[in-house]
């Protein structure tokens, strides 16, 4: 079977189920796992966020990234392209892609377009399918259907059922927990954004109170006073398409805003950021480390307190707001 991976957490789903071999495609910020970088790449940003292998530009503040993705889609113009000669060149069975968000991937409707112009060359018709989990159970499934498509349903429900044996390990370790402490994370900082999808449930099993954000439902543009409002004893950046050093230096762009002199979390000493692209943005196998890694930020007497490459505490990076007790 040939391949291609328009998102980066199908194609951590593929790998996953043992199928690296087949993947002859992925989009330009697939980079998990390392040995995909010698995929050709499919796909392309159309505003500059991102360069050719999807890191986000340093260049750019959160707040101009912002900008140029809503002119973007005001001007009803995707935010990505497709190297149509490469997928022609890739000639796959399967495509895996998504509709559930805009700014996540190539629009839906232009893979389409490109198969329907291209399959004719080809020696099959390629199988184009959408992958939609807003939750963690969503995610399982999609391991579940991706094992279904690639004849590798065994092997998908062993990986599910291990995923789901850890998400219960941390749960049977915060059993009867005195608190659950009030958790604001941040999509997004400049400007704001609540999570949505799978994230506050993270925040839950991981035995906090998610108090910004929805389940299930899509992340959404705040206020600033939404955030004061929340009251949080801790707050999480996770900037979507951000690693750990990528959130940290969007949290210290934002440090001298009032707003965090408002929040319980700086007194209790629980501001962080965290590694998201790997752990909080991407509907993956990952999201289960996103809620160890939570637990241990939550409950460090109960679960391992996360390592330096996976979170940190930005109260340590800047002390100085300490004297504004």
């Amino acid at each position: 079977m040939r391949i291609v991976s328009l998102l980066p957490s199908a194609t951590e789903i593929v790998c996953l189920l043992g199928l690296r071999d087949s993947l002859v495609g992925r989009s330009h910020e697939c980079d998990y796992p390392p040995d995909v970088a010698g995929v050709p790449v499919m796909t392309f940003s159309n505003i500059g966020v991102t360069d050719a292998d999807g890191q986000v530009n340093p260049g750019l503040t959160s707040a101009e990234i912002d900008a140029r993705v809503s002119q973007q889609l005001r001007d009803g113009l995707s935010l990505y392209g497709l190297h149509a000669d490469r997928l022609d060149a890739a000639k796959p069975d399967l495509i895996l892609t998504q509709e559930l968000c805009d700014v996540c991937a190539v629009s839906y409707n232009t893979v389409r377009a490109a198969v329907r112009d291209l399959s004719h060359k080809w020696e099959g018709p390629a199988h184009v399918v959408s992958l939609e989990p807003t939750d963690i159970e969503g995610i399982f499934q999609t391991i579940l259907t991706v094992g279904e498509l690639t004849g590798t349903s065994q092997v998908a429900r062993a990986q599910v059922q291990a995923l789901r044996d850890r998400l219960a390990r941390v749960r049977q370790a915060l059993d009867g927990i005195a608190h659950r402490p009030t958790v604001a994370a941040l999509e997004w900082l400049d400007p704001p954004f609540a999570p949505g999808h799978w994230v506050p449930e993270q925040i839950e099993i991981a035995g906090g109170n998610p108090v910004l954000g929805r389940k299930g439902k899509p992340s959404r543009r705040c206020a600033w006073e939404d955030v004061i409002g929340t009251q949080a004893e801790c707050v999480v950046a996770m900037p979507c398409g951000f690693d750990l050093a990528g959130s940290v230096r969007e949290f210290l762009n934002v440090a001298s805003l009032d707003v965090w002199r408002e929040l319980p979390a700086m007194y209790l000493w629980q501001l962080y950021a965290v590694d998201a692209t790997s752990y909080f943005s991407r509907p993956g196998p990952r999201v289960v480390d996103g809620v160890e890694i939570l637990a241990g930020i939550l409950h460090p007497n109960r679960w391992p307190a996360p390592g330096p490459g996976r979170a940190l505490r930005v109260n340590d990076i800047v002390p100085t707001w300490a004297a504004s007790k």
